[in-house]
């Protein structure tokens, strides 16, 4: 097992936009690898690169006991949306909070062999996709809510007892980008 820390809420690397994998080789695994393992320690839905301070666009999921990874991931979304639906992140332990979110999601991406793959899901896995997509864009699920119910989530993160924790120091990284946002 490969079980990385997990950067939280504050730390920069969240916010910076993942750059697209170019490189289909033993590295982009073992990061695929050590995704899938964080994600199931934590345990989570899902766990996008940049959460373990590794700038590239590939995240993992685990929704409804279907397990599996996407690498350069593009979205097609429904016009429904689920205003109430609960969403939580592993960057933000222990919170969850009504988010919107379309209600079914197609994400088209590649596995970590380069060969295409097609996820499509709703409810938690529409979510999920949309989450995960998210981080690699350096989007947060906060700046998913309403004004108000933003307001009321950065209340409950001053609040938890990780919030102004340091981000983890990474001293060594087997990924390209040496353990920092590109």
């Amino acid at each position: 097992m490969a079980i990385q820390a997990i950067r939280l809420f504050g730390d920069p690397v969240l916010r910076t936009p993942a750059a697209p994998v170019v490189d289909f080789d033993k590295e982009l695994r073992k990061l695929v690898q050590d995704l899938t393992d964080t994600m199931m320690d934590a345990p989570g839905a899902g766990l996008a690169a940049p959460q373990i301070g590794v700038g590239l666009r590939v995240f993992t999921y685990y929704v409804d006991d279907q397990l599996g990874h996407l690498v350069n991931p593009d979205l097609d979304l429904s016009g429904d949306i689920d205003e109430e639906g609960e969403e939580g992140c592993l960057s933000f332990p222990g919170l969850s909070f009504p988010t919107p979110r379309s209600v079914r999601a197609v994400a088209k991406g590649f596995n970590m062999y380069g060969e295409p793959v097609v996820v499509e899901g709703t409810d938690l896995m529409a979510r999920c996709l949309q989450h995960e997509t998210d981080h690699l864009d350096g989007i947060l699920f906060i700046d998913r809510m309403d004004p108000q119910q933003r307001k009321l989530a950065m209340k409950a993160v001053r609040e938890a007892e990780w919030s102004g924790m340091q981000p983890p120091t990474v001293k060594f990284s087997p990924h390209p980008t040496g353990g920092k946002a590109l």
